[in-house]
């Protein structure tokens, strides 16, 4: 009698060892797929953060360490959003040049590409699309920090506070934003106004890789690009030219500050 209790009990237990087994050998790998592969960069992924009070931050050294960190993610974020969208271009034209025929929903995607970046095109094919990557590509991190730092005086400025303008955009519809104390009589422009710090990067972004004034900064990229170089916020910052109408000096500033905050942005 004892001896058939211990059977049943030892294949029962035998049968709940297996099956945790094969559970295993299934969750596992299950599991693995989940961490291991990359998953799709969005809008949202990067979790709001409170803005610094940098206004408040008396010690300098502090300051800007405390800007360049609180920013650094948010553009860096921006930065991998656009080398999907070129990446997803260049596997487009090589699919191309391979004679093979768009998907419905490459032709779908393309078109949200397309009129994002202002690129008008009539037909998808290598000829016209080639150009559109001089368009969809990174803007230098060290670069967009400097520029925003600079506009801002380190996030302390009045649009940076009440509109997370980083970058001085304006806009030209009544309430889109901040109405500029010194604007001058019969002029309509406002400082937009952005829900988020990573709004403004992104707007900003997109306006150096699509206005006609920043041609030259884009002629630069694609030429360090030709040369299978990377483009460095030292060489791209030359075309900023029509960013600001102080034109050379702001170039110049620019520059220097890149040149004196070297420490403070060495790992990006």
């Amino acid at each position: 009698m004892r001896t058939g209790r211990v059977g049943k009990f030892t294949l029962g237990l035998g049968f709940v060892i297996i099956s945790i087994i094969l559970i295993r050998v299934w969750l596992v790998p299950t599991l693995e797929k989940i961490l291991v592969s990359t998953p799709e960069i969005e809008q949202n992924e990067i979790e709001e953060k409170t803005v610094p009070n940098f206004t408040a931050i008396n010690d300098i050294p502090t300051k800007k360490q405390v800007f360049f960190d609180y920013m650094a993610p948010a553009v860096n974020h921006q930065n991998a959003l656009i080398l999907k969208e070129r990446n997803f271009l260049k596997v487009i034209l090589a699919n191309l040049n391979n004679q093979q025929d768009l998907t419905e929903a490459e032709i779908f995607k393309l078109k949200q590409l397309t009129d994002k970046y202002n690129y008008s095109v009539k037909k998808y094919d290598e000829t016209t699309l080639a150009p559109l990557l001089i368009r969809v590509d990174t803007v230098p991190a060290k670069m967009v920090l400097i520029q925003a730092a600079n506009e801002t005086g380190w996030g302390s400025s009045r649009f940076a506070k009440e509109g997370n303008n980083y970058f001085g955009q304006w806009c030209f519809s009544k309430g889109c934003g901040l109405v500029p104390l010194s604007r001058k009589p019969g002029l309509n422009h406002e400082v937009a106004s952005f829900d988020t710090p990573e709004d403004s990067i992104a707007a900003y972004m997109l306006n150096l890789n699509t206005n006609s004034a920043y041609r030259l900064l884009r002629s630069i990229r694609a030429d360090i690009r030709s040369q299978e170089k990377e483009p460095t916020a030292e060489e791209l910052v030359f075309g900023l030219i029509h960013y600001s109408e102080r034109k050379d000096a702001y170039i110049d500033e620019l520059l220097e500050m890149l040149r004196q905050n070297k420490a403070y942005l060495a790992g990006l």
